[in-house]
C-alpha cells in the first residue's frame, strides 16, 4: 500500500486551528488561544470535531494513528473517547463504514491501525478524529494504483462554530461521528468548528472575542448552560457573550441552546432556560431577526427520555441523534436567513 499523511496533499483536514505533523499537534485552539485560556490547556488540544478528508477509488484502506495516551473515561467506550471513525458519502446519504480505536487504556503514546474494504469505485471518505485522547499522527494507506483526489467542498464551506459544554464537545456519544455536532455537519453538509470544552466553558468575555474573530463564519451556536456554576453566574454572562458576537458580526445568524437533561433539577433547568430565553427576547425586541432559540427540554421528546443518556446528564448515540433531529431544521432555517454578501 501507498500511505498518505493526513497533512499531505490530497488530503485536508478541517475543523482545526494547529495541523502540524513535525511538532504532531492536531488541536483546535492555537497556541496563542491556549496561553490566553489556560483553562482549556488540555482540553484545547483534542482534536475533537477535526475531519480529514478525501476521495479515493481504493477498494481496502488502512488507517493508521498515534495518540498520546488512552485516559480512561467511565462514561465514554474507547470507540467514542480514542476512536476515530470513517463515513462514505456526504449529506444525508452518507454512509457509516467503521471505526479504528485501541484496545485498552494506556497512560502513554499508542498507535493502532486497521483495514477497510469499501468499494472500487471513486468516493468520498471523511474520517473523524478522536474526541477526548490526543491525536499526534493519521495516515490512511491505499493500493499501490489507486488513485487519490481532493474531496469536493462542503456545500456550506463557511463553518458553523459550536461552543459549549461537554455535550458540544461530543460527551458521551459512542463514537465521533455520533455526537449531535457531527451528525449536524455531516447532514447539512457543512463545515463546522467543535469549540465544547468539558467542564470548563463559562461564557467569558475573552471567549467571546476569539469567537467574534473567527472568520469566516457561517452560523454560531452556543450552549455552556452546564458549564455556568449556578443561574446567577448565566445571568451575568450570558447576554454579554451575545452582544460581544452581535456587535463583531451583525449579519451573522446566532442560535441559542439550553441544557437537554431538564429531568433531574426541573426548577433550575427552568431558571437556566428563562436566563437564555431572555436574551433571545431582547435580541428579538431590539429588531435582530438573526436569532434563533431552542429549548433543550424538548430535545428527547417524550416517550424514552430516560434512555437518551449515559448518565442522566450526557445523551448517548440515541440522545445526540434526537437532539441532530430538532436542530437539524433550525439550523437550515438561520443558514438560509444569511444576507446575501456585497
Amino acid at each position: 500500500m501507498k500511505f498518505y499523511h493526513i497533512t499531505e496533499k490530497p488530503l485536508k483536514i478541517y475543523g482545526l486551528a494547529v495541523a502540524d505533523k513535525e511538532t504532531r499537534r492536531f488541536w483546535k485552539l492555537t497556541e496563542e488561544a491556549l496561553a490566553k485560556f489556560p483553562q482549556y490547556d488540555y482540553l484545547g488540544r483534542r482534536a475533537c470535531g477535526g475531519r480529514v478528508r478525501f476521495c479515493t477509488d481504493s477498494p481496502r484502506m488502512t488507517i493508521r494513528m498515534t495518540l498520546a495516551q488512552t485516559k480512561e473515561d467511565i462514561n465514554i467506550p474507547l470507540s467514542g473517547s480514542a476512536g476515530a471513525d470513517i463515513y462514505l458519502g456526504s449529506g444525508k446519504d452518507a454512509v457509516f463504514l467503521g471505526y479504528l480505536a485501541p484496545a485498552v487504556h494506556v497512560m502513554e503514546e499508542i498507535t493502532v491501525e486497521k483495514t477497510f474494504e469499501k468499494n472500487g469505485e471513486m468516493e468520498l471518505v471523511t474520517i473523524n478524529f478522536p474526541r477526548n485522547d490526543h491525536l499526534l499522527s493519521m495516515e490512511v494507506g491505499v493500493e499501490e494504483n489507486a488513485q487519490m483526489k481532493e474531496a469536493p467542498e462542503y456545500s456550506i464551506q463557511e463553518p458553523i462554530v459550536f461552543y459549549g459544554s461537554s455535550i458540544t464537545e461530543g460527551g458521551c456519544a459512542s463514537r465521533a461521528g455520533n455526537a449531535y455536532t457531527s451528525i449536524l455537519g455531516r447532514w447539512l453538509d457543512a463545515d463546522y468548528i467543535n469549540l465544547g470544552f468539558s467542564g470548563s466553558a463559562r461564557g467569558e468575555e475573552e471567549m467571546a472575542r476569539y469567537i467574534a474573530g473567527i472568520s469566516p463564519m457561517s452560523l454560531f451556536v452556543y450552549d455552556y448552560d452546564h458549564n455556568a456554576p449556578d443561574a446567577a453566574w448565566l445571568a451575568r454572562t450570558h447576554e454579554p457573550f451575545f452582544r460581544i458576537i452581535r456587535e463583531s458580526r451583525p449579519d451573522l445568524p446566532v442560535v441559542m441552546l439550553t441544557r437537554p437533561d431538564v429531568d433531574k433539577e426541573p426548577l433550575e433547568a427552568k431558571e437556566r432556560r428563562d436566563i437564555i430565553h431572555r436574551t433571545y427576547e431582547n435580541a428579538r425586541k431590539a429588531g435582530d431577526e438573526l436569532v434563533w432559540f431552542v429549548d433543550g427540554g424538548t430535545y428527547f421528546g417524550s416517550e424514552g427520555r430516560s434512555e437518551c443518556t449515559v448518565d442522566g446528564t450526557h445523551p448517548n448515540a440515541l440522545g445526540f441523534m434526537r437532539m441532530a433531529q430538532t436542530l437539524y431544521p433550525v439550523l437550515k432555517m438561520a443558514l438560509k436567513a444569511r444576507p446575501p454578501k456585497a
